[in-house]
């Protein structure tokens, strides 16, 4: 009995020329993975951590309002997300990260939770702002 199975009637890899070359890029995305692995294996706890809140304290800015077109860039709804999370990761991270770090972020989201509220046309309640469940309130 002869197997009809679509792998035995396949021509072997050689016979394709483009297998090569798909499995070439194959390789050099593995490799491009494990350097980047091995990148972020070398980077501090607490630099991975103040990256990530400069990003989003930057995406946050945006949003709210404070970049060259704010008539088309404001959107305060995605600007609450990223200010919740940038508080939360604030929070959270600080007894991880030193003072001196910590309170650069802090002063950070507190500019931008000022900013949102002026932004707001209805603004929240003390305490129920952005970032505010973590931080407490900002006026």
């Amino acid at each position: 009995m002869s197997d009809t199975s679509p792998e035995s009637t396949r021509a072997p890899e050689h016979d394709h020329p483009e297998a090569g070359a798909d499995a070439g890029v194959q390789a050099d995305t593995e490799q491009t993975v494990a350097d980047a692995t091995r990148d972020i294996a070398e980077v501090p706890a607490v630099e991975v951590i103040t990256t990530a809140a400069v990003h989003l304290m930057s995406a946050a800015a945006v949003k709210v309002g404070l970049a060259d077109d704010p008539e088309s860039q404001t959107d305060l709804d995605e600007a609450r997300k990223l200010i919740n999370a940038l508080a939360g990761l604030i929070t959270a991270g600080a007894p991880e990260i030193s003072d001196m770090h910590a309170r650069s972020l802090r002063d950070g989201l507190r500019s931008l939770q000022l900013a949102f509220r002026e932004a707001s046309t209805i603004p929240d309640e003390l305490g129920k702002g952005p970032g505010e469940k973590w931080t407490g309130p900002v006026s």
